[in-house]
């Protein structure tokens, strides 16, 4: 019998095999790749930009970017908004266009969220060799820059003639759709390749469901959580982001409500509970609350769920100091599982947390204990008032008070995404998540840059809801190209600018380990050499308005809430500009440590005071075994 075959090109049959991919979970179909972002150059314009050409928006949507990393960052904001259930895909032509996927892809991968990226690569038959933009190595002749993508990819192939596509495309699904596995995914496709014809079956284009499963607890394994649980005395939760991914968050609530047992949340979990529950106590560790670190200073028993347990969690292994202390950890991934040496429950988060609850349905946490950390909590709202509130409403606002400025403006469902810099410390500690995807924080990779594409991709999944990318002056400098994007496609991101005239954090941070501030400041060079001038006179908001953003330029507490309230209220890209008072500390300090090693020899008193404060603190750290 013959099979029915259809002839196109490797890349037509690509974006074809795309179109049909879906994903499943509790009788709920996504499509898994939902539109494909792309830049076009010599080594994907009659390949892949021919076969999307060619497919149609209503078989593979396009989406025009600046910036390679940028698009991955779209496409990873977009991921996230839907709960890894739809992913997009990025292509690129060779050279610097492919490398420059690379910071998204490490992104994407530490996060544990899908993205699908189709670099072009070399002619595989080597009929044109070398090529414009391509890395000649003298013994390793098959080594492309697309190499850099593998250590940074939870799959990678490189499709070398055209029924190498089959394997790989199913391959990638297989991985994009898999909640312990996920991650970013590269098919390198040589050039010649993407264009060359072959007969491809009828099979291959049909739907394809790839069902997200939610594995059940082991039974022993639940038995000895359980067992764990009730014997505690002073039990509390980490939330991690596997909570958002597997929608447990009203599992986590069930639980909570039945046990009493308090929950602190990381960067990626906050939001796991509305922040008015009486059982939430914020962040935990270097940029948690006191209530949060001074409970998991004392538990003796961590239940983590979803979580990867990051040196800012563990406050660099030095938070959890009861010496009883033992872990209990949910997980999908039985590798972030065993972390801490801990008695393991490896399955779907919400399954999890089901289990547990129904098993613990007698069993509630001390009232004392109770009454202690709630009182704790109440303690820390009157420090967030505080942080939030503006004495004088026509001061310029610092820091804090522009989030309390947000904070009175946003809606539940609003979306505050930010990455990097002093903002995620600021708003780990003082943020009230009111839903499950209002709290954005990229933290796993913490990458300048990623806010106004991710702004873009949440934009795209949530088109109703508003989104608000918070940036510095040096985040903003790193990666503003995307904002032409938003203008271009209508979407209306609000961009928040804050500018405090160079790397505030990081400034902070070098002062602290001895660094003195150096090379942190945005001035001129004085007349000693240093950075230490007057301000660089940079119009960020002019940029922005360049770019075809409007531009709110807010001086005071007042403005600045008036500002916030028409961006929100807009259909257009708006830009909010706001030079902070930087002189006026209103941040609550770190309530636990964080392990940036000082010089351990040096003539500078600056360094050698701190490092005689890194030798107290380290003297705290622990090996959970």
């Amino acid at each position: 019998m013959t099979t029915p075959t259809r002839r196109l090109t490797v890349a037509q049959a690509l974006v074809q095999f795309l179109s049909v991919q879906y994903t499943e979970r509790d009788g709920v179909r996504h499509r898994l790749i939902a539109g494909t972002w792309g830049i076009f150059g010599h080594g994907n314009v009659a390949g892949l930009g021919q076969a999307l050409l060619e497919a149609g928006e209503d078989t593979m949507p396009f989406h025009q970017g600046r910036n390679e990393q940028a698009m991955v960052h779209a496409a990873v904001g977009y991921a996230r908004q839907l709960d890894r259930l739809s992913a997009q895909a990025v292509t690129t032509s060779i050279g610097p266009g492919a490398t420059n996927l690379v910071t998204g892809a490490a992104l994407a991968t530490i996060n544990r969220l899908p993205v699908l990226l189709l670099p072009g690569d070399y002619f595989a038959t080597r009929a044109a060799d070398p090529l414009l933009q391509q890395l000649e190595h003298p013994v390793e002749a098959d080594l492309s820059v697309n190499d850099t993508l593998r250590p940074v990819s939870r799959y990678f192939d490189r499709i070398s003639r055209p029924e190498a596509l089959i394997p790989a495309a199913l391959n990638a699904m297989r991985v994009l759709a898999d909640p312990v596995e996920t991650g970013a995914v590269t098919l390198a496709l040589p050039q010649d390749v993407q264009a060359e014809a072959h007969d491809w079956p009828e099979e291959f284009f049909a739907d394809r469901v790839w069902h997200v499963r939610r594995p059940a607890p082991d039974a022993f394994e639940l038995t000895e959580a359980v067992a764990a649980i009730r014997s505690a005395e002073r039990p509390v939760i980490v939330a991690g982001g596997g909570v958002h991914h597997s929608q447990a968050e009203d599992a986590l609530k069930a639980l909570v409500d039945a046990t009493g047992i308090p929950v602190a949340s990381t960067q990626a979990g906050k939001g796991s509970l509305r922040y008015d529950h009486p059982a939430d106590l914020g962040g935990i560790g270097h940029t948690g609350t006191a209530v949060s670190d001074d409970i998991a200073r004392t538990a003796d028993l961590v239940i983590g769920v979803g979580t990867r347990y990051t040196d800012f969690t563990t406050a660099s292994n030095t938070l959890f100091q009861n010496p009883a202390v033992r872990f209990v950890n949910l997980n999908i991934a039985a590798f972030d599982a065993h972390k801490l040496a801990a008695r393991t429950l490896v399955c779907d988060a919400r399954a999890g947390l089901t289990a547990l609850t129904e098993a613990l349905a007698d069993h509630r946490v001390n009232s004392v204990y109770e009454a202690e950390y709630r009182a704790g909590k109440e303690r820390w709202e009157q420090v967030v008032d505080t942080a939030f509130t503006a004495p004088d409403e026509n001061a310029v606002p610092t820091q804090t008070q522009l989030l309390g400025a947000l904070d009175a403006i946003v809606g539940d469902d609003d979306v505050v995404i930010n990455a990097a810099g002093s903002l995620p410390g600021d708003l780990h500690k003082l943020w009230r998540a009111r839903s499950p995807r209002q709290y954005h924080l990229e933290y796993g990779y913490s990458c300048m840059g990623y806010e106004i594409p991710a702004g873009i991709g949440v934009q795209q999944a949530a088109p109703d809801t508003p989104v608000w990318s918070l940036v510095g002056d040096g985040t903003y400098l790193m990666m503003p190209t995307e904002i032409v994007t938003a203008v271009q496609e209508g979407l209306p991101v609000n961009l928040v600018l804050i500018q405090n005239h160079g790397y505030a954090s990081i400034g902070g941070l070098s002062e602290s380990v001895g660094g003195e501030r150096f090379g942190t400041a945005y001035r001129y060079r004085a007349a000693d050499g240093t950075f230490s001038g007057a301000p660089l006179p940079v119009d960020l908001a002019a940029n922005a308005a360049s770019l075809g953003m409007d531009v709110l330029r807010p001086k005071t507490v007042r403005e600045l809430r008036e500002a916030l309230a028409t961006a929100r209220a807009s259909d257009r890209p708006t830009c909010v500009y706001v030079e902070t008072d930087i002189a006026t500390p209103t941040a609550p300090p770190a309530e636990a440590w964080w392990d940036v090693p000082v010089a351990e020899t040096a003539s500078r008193a600056s360094a050698v005071e701190a490092r005689e404060e890194y030798d107290r603190q380290v003297a705290d750290r622990r090996r959970h075994l």
